[in-house]
């Protein structure tokens, strides 16, 4: 049986699906109508399930032959019946079909997310980067933790 902590990373583990597979309704399926979304690219805000979208139709989109594996690290969730908050370290790895890497960025995500017709729905998400302080450039690569 599943507990409320596995179920939210059963939505992160269906979320690195949809991405590698390129499922935008499968992807689309994790948020909730009213989804608000602060994405670290170009926008301060996406409102509501139909701007995110058109957003990741356009991002699928633009991967052509290539795919990308999402990976969640340092995952940690606190849950309660209703609501849940989930907060990770997340890599985008892009690799061409035959699966050779080609680049990767990560980012720090965090997702709220509430029971919705049996299901837990992503109602907020945002994934951030910290920007180094002399040149205001945002840093994609983390850096290995010393003794882990």
């Amino acid at each position: 049986m599943e507990t409320p902590a596995t179920q939210i990373i059963s939505v992160l583990n269906a979320y690195a699906a949809a991405v590698l597979a390129k499922d935008v309704d499968a992807f689309m399926a994790l948020y909730d109508d009213e989804v608000c979304i602060f994405d670290l690219w170009a926008e301060w805000s996406y409102d509501g399930a139909a701007a995110w979208r058109a957003v990741v139709e356009d991002w699928f989109g633009s991967l052509d032959s290539e795919r990308v594996v999402v990976i969640f690290n340092d995952v940690r969730t606190i849950v309660t019946p209703d609501l849940a908050v989930a907060y990770a370290f997340v890599t985008y790895r892009a690799e061409s079909p035959a699966g050779i890497f080609l680049r990767a960025l990560t980012n720090r995500m965090s997702m709220s997310l509430r029971q919705k017709e049996g299901a837990w729905k992503i109602v907020h998400e945002h994934t951030s980067a910290p920007a180094d302080f002399n040149t205001s450039k945002v840093i994609l690569q983390r850096k290995a933790v010393q003794g882990v």
